[in-house]
């Protein structure tokens, strides 16, 4: 049986997936069939601390074999992980301002610090600001305590990610403005990847479906109409 869908997109770091809605939507215009997951424990409640090994098996299972997927910041980590797992799992993958890298930066070092230093200090509005500011994450002050060990079993798990790993064809799109992912982690992924491919977007933001929601939905429907074309 055919898959009903052209495209899986797997979002970010964030509690809801409103501001993808114009995006989507107009994919949906130019003929594409997509599918958003919702990601447990983000936009899927749960209770769980995941690991990025629940985050692959979630994504095993509701991926099917072959399929085009993309994967947006986390979304794009926990795509990575899968493709080093399982080599011959999807024809072919789209990372969007990704996460994978791994880099002891101040961003990091404050994340691990912060998560340990105990509910007290997470309750003042200063903190939870500054630590939304560095870590790029949405709605941090909201998130379940859970949600919150699991952003650092996240950055935690980039130590053990091996891109080598991944050759599934991969395509990258990159914003130069993203100062959450910035390019540099753009060349860095593409030069580990044995088989990907490089573009930079002048005015993308890292969630470019929020900064520029029309050339974000023109860059993936060429790209998927392309390798749906098998061109």
């Amino acid at each position: 049986m055919k898959d009903p869908y052209d495209l899986y997109i797997i979002h970010g770091w964030t509690y809801t997936v409103e501001p993808w809605k114009k995006t989507l939507l107009l994919l949906k215009e130019q003929g594409l069939r997509v599918k958003m997951l919702h990601v447990p424990g983000l936009t899927e409640p749960s209770k769980k601390v995941f690991e990025i090994s629940d985050y692959v098996k979630w994504a095993d299972q509701e991926i099917p074999e072959g399929a085009i997927a993309l994967g947006h910041s986390n979304g794009g980590r926990i795509l990575l992980n899968l493709c080093a797992n399982k080599p011959g799992k999807l024809s072919n993958l789209i990372l969007l301002d990704s996460a994978g890298i791994y880099e002891v930066t101040a961003r990091k070092k404050v994340v691990a610090g912060l998560a340990k230093v105990g509910k007290p200090f997470k309750k003042i509005p200063v903190v939870n600001k500054a630590f939304h500011r560095i870590t790029g994450t949405t709605d941090y002050s909201k998130a379940p305590e859970n949600m919150k060990q699991t952003l650092v079993n996240m950055l935690d798990s980039d130590k053990k990610l091996k891109l080598e790993n991944v050759s599934t064809r991969t395509f990258i799109l990159w914003g130069k403005k993203d100062t959450t992912t910035p390019p540099r982690q753009a060349t860095a992924i593409y030069e580990k990847l044995p088989n990907a491919e490089l573009k930079f977007y002048a005015n993308w933001t890292h969630a470019p479906y929020i900064s520029d929601p029309d050339g974000l939905a023109r860059a993936i429907g060429a790209l998927v109409k392309k390798l749906k074309g098998g061109k």
